[in-house]
């Protein structure tokens, strides 16, 4: 199961998710930006996404338990955004993932396609990708 996160859920969130603060978090929860996945009541995971010049739904984070990942479980997660924001009318949505990731091959099997990247400071080169719904 999918739903939008609620309130209650922003310690789970919090704990798992390193790269967001709380109240940032909560501003998220409150726009409907963040999905969690469940079966049986156990937390899969989340996935998280903001809009890239205030038009483009870019997803910032999606991670699965370390246990639930090679079940079909991401896959079936960004489809499920990807008909979401079909739903809102977009037409394109991006994503990005460091180059030293396997993430890549990942999105590139769902039909995504690399645009361009960057070079943060002291890390491995982003990669920017991009899909048409």
């Amino acid at each position: 199961m999918i739903r939008f996160a609620k309130t209650e859920d922003i310690d789970i969130l919090i704990d798992k998710d390193k790269k967001i603060d709380r109240q940032e978090m909560l501003n998220l929860i409150n726009l409907k930006r963040v999905y969690i996945m469940e079966e049986d009541g156990k937390f899969i995971g989340w996935l998280r996404y903001n809009l890239f010049w205030d038009n483009t739904p870019f997803m910032n984070m999606i991670k699965l338990n370390d246990e639930e990942r090679g079940k079909g479980y991401g896959r079936k997660f960004v489809e499920f955004w990807e008909d979401e924001m079909r739903k809102l009318g977009y037409k394109n949505v991006l994503t990005s993932t460091a180059s030293d990731e396997f993430a890549q091959h990942f999105y590139i099997k769902l039909g995504y396609n690399s645009i361009g990247g960057f070079l943060p400071i002291g890390e491995p080169f982003e990669i920017i990708l991009s899909k048409k719904l």
